[in-house]
Formats: structure tokens, C-alpha cells, sequence
């Protein structure tokens, strides 16, 4: 079994990608094989999405995008709300799967959540459940702007109450101002 983490944030646009392709790279330079994997995503343009051609160039490990990446969606917006409209139910099952493969070809697999940690999925399950299910250390990413303490100690908070660790958090300066 690989290890790796789940790499969360507060909220969306905090900087999830740049903190699992970081994670990527130290692990690639200390000589592991390394996979970026983002179950989820939405906001595909062109048939391209950003963040998962940047977990695939920080990989060390090449592996199918539909593996890498199982639920792709074209607007830039909430994931089960996506799903609904691309009539795709979003299920954890195939999720934990391709990270099984994943976690056979590579020594760590950095997961990257969509969205904040309580974002919704489907109608009855999160990112929360996604991350549960997974087990990895979660790794919180803070987009530091006003009032994010408080979604960082909310954050936190139910991460613990998930039952997950919590293995550390980056403070991402999101506005230059800060």
C-alpha cells in the first residue's frame, strides 16, 4: 500500500494544487516514485484541467488521466451540483479504487480534494467521506486572508472529529496584502 496524503484546503482557490505538486516534487527529489491523483474536479476547458496537468507534471509516475482524475466536469463549480448536470452520480467506490491502482505503481500518492473538506459530493456524502475512506493524513491548506483562522480551526476541528489526522498545515498567502 502507498502512502501519501489527502491534501484539503478551507476553501476553494487556496492553493490545494501548488501544496500537492510541492509535496510531489520533495518527495520525487528524496527518490520516491510519486503520483498526484484529483478525483474530482470541475472547471474542465478545451478538454483540459488545470490542476490535474500540474499533479501529472509533478509526478514522477505516468498513469491514465481517467484513473488519475475519475470524475472530470466542465463548469467551474460545485462537484455534485456538476455531476447532477453532466447526469453522473459521483460514487466513492470507483474513487477508492483508482487510488488502489494507484497506490500499487507508485511509493506516495498525494490526493488533492475538490473544494473545501465538507464539500459536498453527491447527496449524502463529502470530501470528508472521500478522505474517511482513503485514510490518508490530511494536509490543510489555509488561504490566508481575513477570517481564515476561523475556517482553519473549523476546518480542523472536523477533521479530527472525522476520526483523520491532521499530518500539518501550509499557510498560503492567497493576497499580496496579507
Amino acid at each position: 500500500m502507498a502512502r501519501g496524503f489527502f491534501v484539503t484546503g478551507t476553501d476553494t482557490g487556496v492553493g490545494k494544487t501548488l501544496v500537492a505538486c510541492a509535496l510531489l516534487t520533495a518527495f520525487a527529489r528524496a527518490g520516491k516514485s510519486v503520483v498526484g491523483m484529483k478525483p474530482v474536479a470541475a472547471g474542465r476547458e478545451g478538454g483540459r484541467i488545470a490542476d490535474v496537468e500540474a499533479l501529472a507534471r509533478a509526478s514522477s509516475v505516468r498513469a491514465d488521466s481517467r484513473i488519475v482524475n475519475p470524475y472530470a466536469f466542465e463548469p467551474g463549480i460545485a462537484p455534485h451540483i456538476a455531476a447532477e448536470l453532466a447526469g453522473v452520480a459521483i460514487e466513492l467506490g470507483p474513487i477508492a479504487h483508482a487510488y488502489a491502482e494507484l497506490s500499487q505503481c507508485a511509493e506516495v500518492v498525494v490526493v488533492e480534494g475538490a473544494g473545501g473538506f465538507l464539500v459536498p459530493l453527491n447527496a449524502r456524502q463529502t470530501g470528508a467521506d472521500l478522505a474517511i475512506r482513503l485514510g490518508l493524513p490530511i494536509v490543510l491548506v489555509v488561504g490566508m486572508r481575513l477570517g481564515c483562522l476561523n475556517h482553519a480551526l473549523l476546518t480542523r476541528r472536523q477533521i479530527e472529529a472525522s476520526g483523520l489526522s491532521c499530518a500539518g498545515w501550509v499557510a498560503n498567502c492567497i493576497l499580496p496584502d496579507m
